[in-house]
């Protein structure tokens, strides 16, 4: 939030246990790589509680869609 200039209008949250990415339909499992249950690799863009938008990065390692630079470059446009 800070690198792109959105303090106070941006939290960002990490699902380390996947809990919210199973229940979202966001999770890839990654056992036979030795990692288990993962979320996906995605980035959402959440106002007032409605995704405004989900970019998901189908297949590791694609970080493209996900990626820090894309979504600041989102946020650019909504701010």
């Amino acid at each position: 939030a800070k690198d792109c200039g959105a303090d106070g209008k941006v939290l960002m949250l990490a699902d380390g246990g996947a809990e919210f990415a199973k229940k979202v339909g966001l999770e890839i499992d990654l056992a036979a790589r030795g990692f288990g249950v993962r979320s996906k690799r995605y980035a959402m863009l959440v106002e007032d509680g409605v995704v405004k938008a989900l970019n998901i990065d189908e297949s590791p390692p694609a970080h493209d869609k996900s990626s820090a630079a894309t979504l600041c470059s989102m946020i650019d446009r909504t701010l």
